[in-house]
């Protein structure tokens, strides 16, 4: 095997990194018009499931060792380097010099052992089960000791999961959890001001910020969970960028002078679940059937219905952006074999299948792939959840018959295997035998090229086994208003919503 080479990340070397130039102080506000309820346990850091949204709060309050910034998925942030020992057991970060929290103590070495060893999110096991050690051996250094290679160490800690992103111990241990989440203290561009729930969250801009001081003094993200309303809020001035539009407002948003729509080709797979093909009793039990599914979609008019066709249908639960990414078949639309697939499975005159369960944001594609299904002649009922009860409920293994699952989180092709496919993962119901061996087998590959066939055989076990029914990589439509010169939609690949907030401005800012 060959060893992993060491590597260092200098901060000189990233434009992100470069020295603070002079800037004005900020001034203004600008709103969001955010599309689902915001959650309290998404203030912090610990809790962050395998989800993209907590990530809406985290890029403003709060601050990683390394995190997706423009042009880099991986960037120095509040670590400036780190090395990797050539055998790939020892990973040590140099933190970045002079960085504080909001309340004026400096970020530390025992701030980064404490928020991982507190971190309670999804992949905590993984992470936790495969680290030897947290060394400090002084206040800027960190040092990470592995049982074992993992050539994923740095993904997982970073950005697949919340645990790279440092709260103060010294605060958290003096309030508590609870105390916490109300009144959050970060390292981020902005500090927490006030949150009203089911109102809105309101973030002050924090001159100095090591990147760069932000230019807009004051962030509001305000639920406005009705798209509709979103949009007339947009039209209004009342918020300046808006989340989720459906096609047809959209298309209004496209043609309104002094609006303008910006699509993002994000990392928002949807797909339909199976979360019962393990039970020998249940119909999704039979291949047939998951294929029936998989056939019943009519994915090409549900993107053109509800994103205008800048969805892309990849037919696979990776983003075609990941590394390991493996390309599927291209998704058929096949009703009559469908049908077909449902009367060899036991079921001519089709059969009553029960709920389908999606989170309430997602209802957009969820309705129509219900229609599909119907029309093929699988009838479920659409089961729509504010999206805090259906991250939980899923992750609680709650469901049955059909969910329809997604994840924005960022990673690679084997941090997703890990939440929604492999053995132990946060949203995993059941799993296969040679797929948990192949995924055993990669996490300890540091051979690029091997690891990588792997990763792929594995993709193909997914499609081959029709383990889930693929929907899209979801084109997401928002929107801003005239005032807004830099919405910071689309600004890091892949993610979903506005970022970095720093990078925000309004017009003549």
């Amino acid at each position: 095997m060959r060893p992993l080479l060491s590597v260092t990340v200098l901060v000189l070397l990233i434009s992100a990194g470069a020295a603070v130039p002079a800037a004005a102080a900020p001034d203004g506000q600008v709103t969001w018009g955010v599309h689902i309820s915001l959650a309290p346990t998404w203030f912090d850091p610990a809790e962050t499931p395998g989800i993209v949204t907590p990530f809406m709060v985290l890029y403003g309050l709060h601050d990683a060792m390394l995190k997706a910034l423009p042009g880099n998925p991986l960037a120095p942030a509040l670590a400036e380097s780190w090395t990797v020992s050539p055998d790939g057991l020892t990973y040590e970060f140099v933190l970045r010099r002079g960085v504080k929290f909001h309340n004026g103590e400096p970020v530390t070495a025992e701030d980064v052992k404490f928020s991982f060893e507190r971190y309670r999110g999804s992949a905590n096991k993984t992470l936790k089960e495969r680290i030897a050690a947290v060394e400090t051996p002084d206040p800027g250094r960190v040092r990470f000791r592995l049982k074992q290679p993992w050539p994923d160490f740095v993904m997982f800690y970073s950005t697949a999961t919340g645990a790279g992103w440092i709260v103060p111990k010294k605060y958290v241990e003096k309030v508590g959890d609870e105390g916490f989440k109300k009144a959050p203290i970060g390292a981020g561009p902005y500090r927490f001001v006030s949150f009203t729930p089911g109102v809105e969250l309101v973030m002050e801009a924090v001159e100095g910020y090591w990147r760069k001081t932000p230019s807009v003094k004051r962030l509001v993200l305000r639920v406005i969970p009705d798209p509709t309303t979103r949009y007339a809020a947009l039209k209004s001035g009342e918020i300046d960028v808006t989340y989720w539009m459906t096609a047809s407002l959209g298309e209004d948003l496209r043609r309104t002078p002094g609006l303008t729509l910006r699509p993002v080709v994000s990392s928002v797979m949807q797909w339909v679940a199976f979360v019962d093909q393990w039970d020998p009793t249940s119909p999704w039990h039979d291949r047939r059937m998951r294929l029936a599914t998989n056939l019943a979609i009519d994915r090409q008019t549900i993107n053109q219905a509800e994103t205008l066709g800048h969805s892309l249908l990849t037919n696979s639960i990776i983003p075609n952006t990941f590394d390991f990414f493996w390309a599927p078949p291209p998704p058929q639309y096949d009703r009559a074999r469908a049908k077909k697939l449902l009367a060899e499975a036991g079921y001519p005159n089709g059969l009553d299948a029960g709920d389908y369960t999606v989170d309430a944001a997602a209802v957009a594609i969820g309705e129509p792939v219900v229609n599909s299904l119907q029309a093929a002649g699988i009838r479920v009922k659409l089961r729509p959840l504010e999206r805090a009860a259906f991250q939980k409920g899923y992750g609680d293994k709650k469901y049955r018959n059909l969910v329809h699952s997604g994840s924005a989180a960022f990673g690679n092709a084997a941090t997703r295997i890990e939440a929604f496919i492999a053995s132990g993962g946060a949203y995993v119901y059941g799993s296969y035998p040679d797929i948990d061996g192949l995924f055993r087998e990669q996490a300890t590959e540091l051979d690029k090229k091997r690891r990588e066939a792997t990763l792929h055989r594995i993709q193909q076990l997914i499609h081959e086994k029709a383990m889930v029914a693929p929907i899209v990589q979801v084109g997401l439509m928002s929107g801003y208003g005239p005032r807004v010169e830099e919405s910071g939609l689309g600004l890091i690949t892949g993610y979903s919503f506005s970022a970095p907030y720093e990078d925000v401005r309004l017009k003549g800012k």
